[in-house]
């Protein structure tokens, strides 16, 4: 077991190789993006194809709510390049926290994009069809556009000229992680309220514990069933499912949205999410400050929901 000593310089010492080798990323020359090509999955998961070591191809989730690469125990078990260097207590996921081993130093290559001394994190699961994840911190100080339509994540250094046809929208950064506003329409009331932004939860929106306390939700929405999700590191959590009748987000309106949430289990859930089923219904383009996201309905806006 490690110390907590040790577990801080562990950790340092990982974020600083990480850091160092994010600064050897090739740069666009001006007016040159990056374009990585995806596959939306049936659980509405963005897969991309990476390389590891040079030698290792592995299918990644992009997670807009990861800030750490991470590979499933089964994929961990295939690859011939990743080597761990010790295990690390106390890593948390959403659902719960479980020790994780680690690999601190590896090459990653995402399309013409390339890392040196990356860390890689092991847990148990990843979105289905893929083998870990990746999210935002690798592409620091650049522009995130997610386009559902053409299936491609398009990594800039500036905003696209394109971006004035898109709702502008303030974003609210709460540790690591980015949240946007919607408006639900719950019983006779439009409430509003923060959401993280999700990509790797398959479902439309998923309540907090209090949210779901303070509105009374299993007693102002239909409830159609239940669900069990587990988390990245095999914690297990069942949900309730019901039907929003409106969800509104800028000037767009989604009606009848699948929501899940924990009933009788105040504390677990602490943020709500906006997950894959309501994002693919919007072009979403990130600036590089984390400041904005400026959205536009796409051809799946009135698609139905998929039943993940």
């Amino acid at each position: 077991m490690l110390s907590k000593a040790r577990l801080l310089t562990l950790i340092s010492v990982v974020f600083y190789q990480f850091v160092v080798g994010q600064e050897n990323q090739p740069r666009p020359a001006a007016g040159t993006a990056y374009v990585v090509p995806f596959q939306l999955t049936a659980y509405n998961n963005l897969s991309v194809r990476a390389v590891l070591n040079g030698r290792d191809s592995v299918d990644l989730m992009f997670h807009t709510a990861a800030n750490a690469v991470t590979l499933t125990e089964t994929a961990v078990g295939k690859l011939k390049t990743l080597h761990f260097d010790d295990s690390t207590e106390g890593i948390k996921s959403w659902g719960g926290e479980q020790s994780a081993r680690l690999s601190s130093r590896n090459a990653l290559q995402i399309g013409a994009l390339t890392w040196e001394n990356v860390p890689i994190w092991e847990n148990t699961n990843s979105g289905q069809g893929t083998e870990g994840k990746f999210g935002i911190d690798l592409f620091e100080n650049k522009v995130i556009e997610i386009d559902f339509e053409r299936r491609v994540l398009v990594i800039d250094s500036s905003l696209p000229d394109e971006s004035d046809g898109y709702e502008k929208l303030k974003l609210t950064i709460d540790g690591d992680y980015l949240f946007l506003t919607g408006i639900c329409t719950i019983g006779e009331k439009k409430v509003a309220h923060k959401f993280l932004i999700h990509s790797g939860y398959g479902g439309a929106v998923l309540f907090d514990d209090e949210f779901v306390r303070a509105n009374h939700i299993g007693e102002h929405l239909e409830i159609v069933g239940e669900q069990t999700l587990k988390d990245s590191y095999g914690n297990t959590l069942i949900t309730k499912k019901a039907v929003l009748p409106a969800l509104g987000i800028g000037r767009e309106t989604l009606q009848d949205v699948p929501v899940g949430f924990f009933e009788g289990a105040i504390g677990r859930q602490k943020m709500s999410v906006i997950g894959g089923d309501v994002l693919k219904r919007f072009t979403l383009i990130i600036d590089a400050r984390r400041e904005y996201v400026y959205l536009k309905p796409n051809g799946l806006a009135r698609s139905g929901y998929t039943p993940v």
